[in-house]
């Protein structure tokens, strides 16, 4: 059975790139195109990974992991952000919070599916 990916990404072009990039290395990817959805579709999906935007509007990519590690049914499950923010600062700011990895954009597609492969 295929692992499954939640994919939480406002952008409709990174959005399919990394669900298209994930059913092509025979991941099971859910696309959420609004972050105040991500929490919901967590709980319905039970997803073996999420692969999170950090700047959405409405809410952040960091708000929703503070959210998804404070649930106990959810905690367990990995978040891979994915963020245009670079600095030191904020990566240690969204490791803080609860992400297991975090991979900067423009991504680089091999270390993408790196990060991915690491987590599941």
């Amino acid at each position: 059975m295929a692992k499954r990916v939640l994919v939480v990404e406002d952008n409709e072009l990174n959005l399919k790139l990394f669900c298209d990039l994930l059913r092509a290395h025979e991941f099971a990817a859910e696309a959420v195109r609004d972050g105040r959805e991500a929490v919901a579709r967590a709980r319905e999906v039970m997803p073996d990974l999420i692969i999170m935007d950090i700047q959405m509007p409405h809410v952040t990519g960091y708000e929703l992991i503070l959210e998804l590690k404070a649930d106990e049914t959810l905690r367990h499950i990995p978040v891979m952000a994915v963020t245009a923010y670079s600095g030191r600062e904020d990566e240690e700011r969204i490791r803080a919070a609860g992400a297991e990895a975090y991979v900067s954009k423009p991504i680089s597609l091999a270390r993408f599916m790196q990060a991915v492969g690491a987590l599941v």
